[in-house]
């Protein structure tokens, strides 16, 4: 029985679905709107590159360490308490974020954002809990529309406030004030501006998300706390995958996970760099090409993948999506002409639009609904691991060879397509 309808609450799946994917879009406005700004805000500060580095990787970090232990709360105090933990801590990071007044307030309110960023992890722990398996890939998808709406918008809108044609805009219009704020206080405008997209998620949540847990229920009280990445425990229970159906399975599916993620993270710390080295194209040019990746993520996981979703299994998109993700990659690195690194940078789009939403949904189906919430908190912080380190990696291996980080990380990641074989073909894994 659908857990939905265990507890007291009515839930209605399509209304719930569209208040996890309104919560979650505006969370990930907020999110895209202070990405492009940290280099420009920590340099105010007199950052160094490897601070900046670090400023990116701090949040990941935070993240990775604290997902699993939010995930398995959702499980025992249930989905709404932690998603309004995380935004309600959202909003105070990135106002906390927006009066820095030195580096290191920029660090710790970082830090309180990977933190808090547990809303994800629970999002999707909800979206399985209102989902039968045959839908829950669709399900599963509008987190990934909602990371890539987030992903075109949060950075366009975040540039339209730094452009200072903007301020000279509304100085014509005589509106000396605004353009005045726009001018001196455009960093501290973002971060305002994304603490008010962690507000209005708390308040979504709080109107609009009922819960879908049965507190009550005494399973929920013997389920165990998911510790950190950095206990032992924590890669014990990764080994015995204790509750798990198939654990072969399931330990493939995580480090899947991990490597589909730690490819993509190499692309953002490399592919900049490979643009201007060899293209010699400016920022905006490369932020064009980050804007058709984000505009094809929201088209399929948005929209086609739940049509495909009805005539392809699971394991074949995963097949397919890793084929594609791992061999467009590879090509990147062999693009003559912006034209070509357009159509393989697209083609990854792709590949990662059908194996990502696929994939959260396999790692769902391999445990008891009273682990859920816990186990995707596991999977987002192996995840997490590989948003850490790809940047660092990327940039290292490109002070090598231009194309190193594309061919060698290609070649790393082909054992996810070995994985998706194992899945298509249901051997007993």
């Amino acid at each position: 029985m659908n857990p939905a309808t265990q507890h007291q609450t009515i839930v209605h799946p399509q209304k719930a679905l569209a208040t996890v994917f309104g919560v979650v879009l505006v969370d990930l406005l907020g999110f895209g709107l202070v990405l492009p700004l940290l280099p420009f805000y920590a340099g105010a500060f007199n950052a160094t590159a490897v601070e900046i580095g670090l400023l990116y990787s701090v949040y990941s970090f935070s993240q990775l360490i604290f997902s699993p232990i939010w995930g398995s709360l959702s499980d025992r105090v249930g989905r709404r308490p932690i998603m309004l933990l995380s935004t309600l801590g959202g909003l105070l990071a990135y106002v906390w974020f927006a009066s820095a007044t030195s580096l290191l307030v920029l660090f710790l309110s970082r830090t309180l954002a990977g933190i808090m960023g547990g809303n994800i992890g629970a999002a999707q722990a909800y979206i399985a809990d209102i989902t039968p398996p045959e839908k829950r890939a669709s399900g599963m998808a509008l987190i990934g529309a909602a990371f890539g709406i987030g992903f075109v918008l949060g950075p366009a809108i975040s540039a339209g406030i730094l452009q200072p044609g903007l301020a000279t805009y509304f100085l014509q219009l005589g509106w000396p004030t605004i353009a005045s704020l726009l001018t001196e206080y455009s960093f501290q405008l973002i971060g305002y501006t994304a603490a008010l997209m962690s507000l209005i998620s708390f308040l979504m949540v709080v109107f609009f998300l009922p819960e879908t847990v049965d507190t009550k229920d005494p399973k929920r009280l013997q389920v165990p706390s998911r510790p950190s990445p950095l206990s032992p425990t924590f890669w014990r229970n990764i080994i015995s995958a204790e509750g798990v159906d198939h654990p072969r399975m399931f330990r493939l599916l995580l480090l899947s996970g991990f490597m589909l993620s730690f490819l993509q993270s190499t692309l953002y710390g490399a592919f900049p760099l490979f643009c201007e080295q060899v293209f010699n194209m400016t920022p905006s040019q490369v932020g064009v090409q980050f804007f058709y990746l984000g505009l094809i993520t929201v088209l399929i996981q948005g929209f086609a993948i739940r049509f495909l979703n009805r005539y392809f299994q699971e394991g074949t998109l995963f097949f397919v999506g890793n084929i594609l993700t791992v061999l467009s990659f590879l090509f990147i690195g062999f693009s003559g002409s912006v034209t070509l690194l357009t159509v393989w940078l697209s083609v990854m789009s792709v590949g990662m639009s059908l194996n990502g939403p696929t994939l959260s949904s396999l790692i769902s189906k391999q445990v008891d609904v009273t682990r859920m919430g816990g186990m995707l908190g596991t999977y987002q912080s192996i995840t997490g691991m590989g948003r850490v380190i790809g940047p660092t990696w990327g940039g290292f291996l490109f002070m090598f060879a231009v194309s190193l980080p594309f061919w060698l990380t290609s070649l790393m990641v082909l054992f996810t397509i070995y994985a998706a074989w194992e899945v298509m073909e249901h051997k007993p894994i």
